[in-house]
């Protein structure tokens, strides 16, 4: 099955098998998530950001 998820906040393609970074009508990069932070272009750029300034997920407590 394919899908096509066009979003600006990456905690939603976080798991896609292929992202595909677009900036300015052009593709900047093309890869999972892992691979695109590695090469640190836009998407490393922009995920930081978002994941930097994000509010920390709620932990649970185990008694």
């Amino acid at each position: 099955r394919t899908s096509l998820a066009i979003a600006h906040r990456l905690s939603t393609v976080r798991d896609a098998d292929r992202i595909v970074v677009l900036g300015h009508g052009r593709i900047h990069a093309i890869g999972r998530h892992d691979e695109l932070m590695r090469a640190g272009g836009l998407y490393a750029h922009l995920a930081e950001l978002q994941f930097l300034h994000a509010a920390p997920e709620p932990r649970v407590r185990t008694a």
